[in-house]
C-alpha cells in the first residue's frame, strides 16, 4: 500500500508547527502528488484558522505547488457546530477553498444549546471513560448525519474520537452523500465494533495523517497496522496505489451531482 496523498495536515494558521511550504516540501520528499492544508475551523477560538488570514493561506497553497511540484489544496477541517448538521465554514467563504473536511472538536463555539446536548455529555463520557447513555449516541449520531446531509463536506474526520455515535448509520448516510470517511493515523477513533460496523456498509475512505508539524506527513502507520489486522479492503481506500478521490465539495460548487 502506498500513500498517494495525505488531505488532513495542519499548519500554523492553525494547531501545527510548520508552513504550508514545510509540509508541501515534506510532501514531495514521501512521494505524494496530492496535499490538503486543512486548518481548524473559524469557531475554535484557540487554535482555528482566522477570516484575516484566508486570502494569505490561498496564496501560500499556490506558490508551494509551483515550488515543490506537489497539488497543494486549500482546504479547512471545520467544525461541527450544531444537531442541525452547521459547520463553521461560511457559505461566502466555499471559493477559497478546495476540499472540505468536518468533524466534532472539543472547546469550540457551539451554536444554540448545542453546547449542552452535543458537547458537554459527550466529554464528560469520555473523560470518566464511562459507557454513553442512549441518548448521547443518538444526538451524536443526528450531529454526524445532519452534517453530511446538510453540509457539502468531503470528509468525516476522525469519526467517534472522544465523541459517541452508531458508526454504521453514519458510515450509511456517508455512503448515502458520497462523503469518505476518514481513518486518521494520528489518533485512535474506531473501536473493534465500529470498524466492523462501518465495513458492513457501502461506504469508503481516505487515509490520513492529520500532521500537525511537518516531518508527520503522510506518516500512516497507524492505519496500516490496522488494515493488516482487519484485513482492510484496499480498493475501498481512494488515496492509495495512484488513486485520488472524487471530492463533493468541488462538484457542488460547479452544481454537479456527486456521489462518489
Amino acid at each position: 500500500m502506498i500513500l498517494t496523498a495525505d488531505y488532513h495536515t495542519h499548519t500554523i494558521y492553525s494547531h501545527g508547527k510548520g508552513t504550508v511550504s514545510d509540509n508541501a516540501k515534506q510532501a514531495k520528499n514521501v512521494g505524494l502528488t496530492e496535499l490538503g492544508i486543512t486548518d481548524h475551523g473559524f469557531s475554535h477560538p484557540a487554535f482555528g484558522l482566522k477570516k484575516r488570514n484566508v486570502d494569505k493561506l490561498s496564496n501560500d497553497c499556490f506558490l508551494a505547488s509551483k515550488e515543490y511540484g506537489v497539488k497543494v489544496l486549500r482546504g479547512i477541517e471545520s467544525n461541527i457546530i450544531s444537531d442541525k448538521g452547521l459547520c463553521d465554514l461560511p457559505t461566502k467563504l466555499y471559493d477559497d477553498f478546495d476540499i472540505f473536511l468536518a468533524g466534532i472538536h472539543k472547546f469550540v463555539v457551539y451554536r444554540g444549546g448545542n453546547f449542552f446536548n452535543l458537547f458537554l455529555p459527550n466529554f464528560t463520557t469520555d473523560l470518566f471513560n464511562v459507557k454513553p447513555v442512549k441518548w448521547v449516541v443518538k444526538e451524536t449520531t443526528k450531529a454526524y448525519i445532519n452534517t453530511i446531509k446538510n453540509s457539502p463536506i468531503d470528509v468525516l474526520t476522525h469519526l467517534n474520537f472522544c465523541c459517541f455515535s452508531d458508526a454504521k448509520e453514519v458510515a450509511k448516510a456517508c455512503a448515502d452523500y458520497g462523503v469518505y470517511l476518514e481513518l486518521n493515523a494520528k489518533k485512535t477513533h474506531l473501536s473493534d465494533k465500529d470498524i466492523d460496523d462501518v465495513l458492513s456498509t457501502d461506504v469508503k475512505f481516505i487515509i490520513s495523517s492529520d500532521a500537525h508539524t511537518p516531518s508527520r506527513v503522510g506518516e500512516v502507520s497507524l492505519v496500516q497496522k490496522l488494515i493488516l489486522d482487519k484485513s482492510f479492503p484496499l480498493d475501498r481506500i481512494q488515496n492509495i496505489d495512484g488513486k485520488t478521490p472524487s471530492f463533493r465539495f468541488k462538484a457542488f460548487k460547479e452544481g454537479v451531482t456527486s456521489n462518489y
